[in-house]
């Protein structure tokens, strides 16, 4: 590969849109990123607006992108030139952070994703939670919601814990009616949050085992700079005496839109390659 070009990656995800803007080569580089929150506008709209306001912050024009590529719920992308499966793009978003990686796990919203890779960052196997699962992003946020917190406090307040209790129900609704009983007993918020994590963590464990998962583990996603869900983790690793090793990125949260920025270059000299071979 002779000559960078630029290339967007776009996750469209349940609550937020991540995107970035990177500098494809034999060395790629992450030139820009940006999160926005989709609350209750069109989610078209809003990747929309994101794509062009990253143009028009560097200069650029949608042309000079050589390939915009979506994952996640990729139909709401208007611009894009291609999609790419959300397990395919974390892959190759956790290989771009971690050369050595071989497990990852995409902490979502709506469900856990443990995706075991090659060293080229190709999927080989992968075992998730269903969306009804009490081991979720967005159930966390809806019991931080419950119990007033923000979802950016509850890494730091479960730290705060000294008897977490775990909930008993797998079922988010189970779930959801234990921590109200919990609150009623008097059960102290940290306790109640550190609870959480560690039942999340138990899932993940078994994902893990299931999947014959090698070290190291990347964490990718919202939940994976969650101070409370790493200790939960470590804790449960530690537990079950599994000896994995665990990292997560500063970016975690944009593994997904990296990856798809990525395949999205790797894509491009591909259909390059094939034009030259026509000719």
């Amino acid at each position: 590969m002779n000559n960078s070009i630029y290339t967007m990656g776009i996750d469209v995800g349940s609550n937020f849109i991540k995107l970035v803007l990177m500098e494809y080569s034999e060395n790629p580089k992450l030139l820009d990123k940006h999160t926005e929150k989709i609350r209750k506008r069109n989610p078209t709209n809003v990747a929309d607006e994101m794509v062009q306001a990253m143009l028009d912050k560097h200069g650029l024009k949608y042309e000079d992108i050589a390939y915009l590529a979506s994952t996640g719920e990729g139909d709401l992308v208007k611009r894009k030139r291609g999609h790419f499966y959300g397990m395919t793009t974390h892959a190759k978003g956790a290989n771009y952070f971690f050369s050595d990686a071989r497990t990852v796990v995409d902490l979502g919203a709506l469900y856990v994703r443990a995706v075991k890779i090659s060293a080229e960052a190709r999927v080989e196997d992968y075992k998730m939670t269903g969306q009804c699962a009490s081991g979720s992003g967005q159930f966390l946020e809806n019991i931080s919601r419950y119990l007033g917190l923000s979802i950016e406090e509850v890494g730091d307040v479960s730290l705060q814990a000294q008897l977490p209790e775990v909930s008993s129900g797998i079922c988010a609704v189970l779930a959801e009616t234990d921590v109200i009983n919990m609150v009623s007993r008097g059960i102290t918020t940290p306790n109640i949050i550190k609870g959480i994590h560690l039942s999340i963590a138990s899932r993940i464990i078994k994902l893990l085992s299931s999947l014959r998962a090698e070290s190291p583990i990347i964490l990718t996603g919202g939940m994976a700079l969650n101070k409370g869900m790493l200790q939960a983790i470590e804790e449960q690793l530690k537990e079950t005496g599994k000896k994995f090793e665990v990292k997560t990125n500063p970016d975690a949260i944009y593994a997904g839109a990296l990856g798809a920025a990525l395949w999205g270059g790797f894509r491009h000299f591909k259909l390059i390659e094939k034009q030259a071979v026509a000719v």
